[in-house]
């Protein structure tokens, strides 16, 4: 079959519907950032934007921000921006935006098996640093297995779609819970250590550090003048890029709360202990019903007490129980900030 004929095939299919529910990436159009919409000296191991998360180990710093710009279609993007500079990257050191995807997820792709599916990877991506970055995915159920392709950004500061398709694994099974499946990294600055393998490849091989950047080529922390955007994330079965599917806010939002969830105080106050005259008269229980069954019993989170008194927490997938006590006669347990219930992967 001629390209030409398999992209309009294509183009049919997705034009009657059939092609909805594709994107494995929740939030890929960076419209949900529950924690806030700007977050500045971003530490290592942070959640930003609902689903994305930033790993470093260097001495620059950056700020990430929902920012209301994206190309044609999108009103929002992914933005980091360079606020302390690191012009020599030390050999372990690195800059990574992380995304996970849940591995039940990705049974449709049949790793493990003969009639593994390959599967692409597209985005928008824009920065002032041209250049050659990396995208490592990697699995750890059973395999411990990498894969790794470059992109180039060849115009300064203009929205550019990248697309890179990597092959199917026919050995390496992904588990069917809710564990991690896929780690993916857009590498942004990274030493040696991750570099030095410079094999690049679309076919899963075994984890190696070496590799895990290979061909990467920027550091885009040598200057605070640096920014780099992304946005339009999609990961789906196939060889191809489909157009971005747009999905309402309502079911991104409920997507993100699977894993993140904040509870809006107000909801909270209701569970108050007023103190009585005998022990049974002091203490009362609220539960809070999350919108949506979440990953696994979420951490909660830390929150701020009035008055006096105290509360403990019991949390489930669909609820999460608060008991408050109060100190004495009088007295009450209240809540007076949101209360955020973490399940992230």
């Amino acid at each position: 079959m001629s390209k030409a004929r398999e992209l309009a095939e294509l183009g049919a299919v997705y034009d009657s519907g059939a092609l909805s529910n594709r994107n494995l990436i929740i939030n890929g159009g960076m419209q949900v950032s529950q924690r806030g919409t700007s977050f500045t000296t971003v530490a290592n191991n942070t959640y930003t934007l609902d689903r994305f998360n930033y790993r470093k180990s260097n001495d620059g710093n950056v700020t990430i921000t929902q920012d209301s710009s994206g190309p044609d279609g999108f009103s929002n993007s992914l933005k980091i921006d360079v606020t302390t500079a690191d012009t020599s990257i030390a050999a372990s050191q690195l800059s990574i935006l992380e995304y996970n995807v849940e591995a039940q997820d990705l049974q449709r792709l049949g790793f493990g098996t003969s009639s593994a599916k390959n599967f692409t990877l597209s985005f928008y991506v824009k920065s002032n640093k041209t250049g050659t970055y990396a995208v490592n995915i990697s699995q750890s159920d059973n395999s411990s297995k990498q894969a790794t392709l470059n992109y180039t950004i060849d115009s300064a500061n203009t929205w550019e779609r990248k697309s890179l398709t990597f092959t199917g694994d026919t050995s390496g099974v992904i588990n069917d819970d809710n564990g991690i499946g896929f780690l993916m990294y857009w590498w942004l600055a990274v030493g040696t250590t991750y570099t030095s393998g410079g094999s690049t490849s679309a076919a899963f091989q075994t984890y190696s550090n070496a590799n895990a950047a290979a061909g990467h080529a920027v550091n885009l922390l040598d200057d605070t003048s640096n920014e780099w955007y992304i946005t339009g994330v999609q990961l789906e079965v196939g060889s191809e890029a489909t157009p971005f599917e747009q999905r309402s806010i309502g079911d991104e939002l409920a997507r993100c709360q699977r894993y993140y969830f904040v509870n809006d105080p107000d909801a909270v106050v209701t569970y108050m202990a007023s103190g009585g005259y005998t022990s049974h008269q002091n203490t009362a229980i609220h539960v809070v019903n999350f919108p949506v069954t979440m990953r696994a019993a979420p951490t909660v989170g830390s929150y701020t007490l009035s008055q006096v008194g105290s509360v403990t927490t019991a949390a489930g997938v669909g609820f999460c129980r608060f008991t408050g006590t109060a100190s004495s006669a009088g007295s009450i347990a209240k809540i007076t900030s949101a209360v955020s219930f973490d399940s992230e992967l």
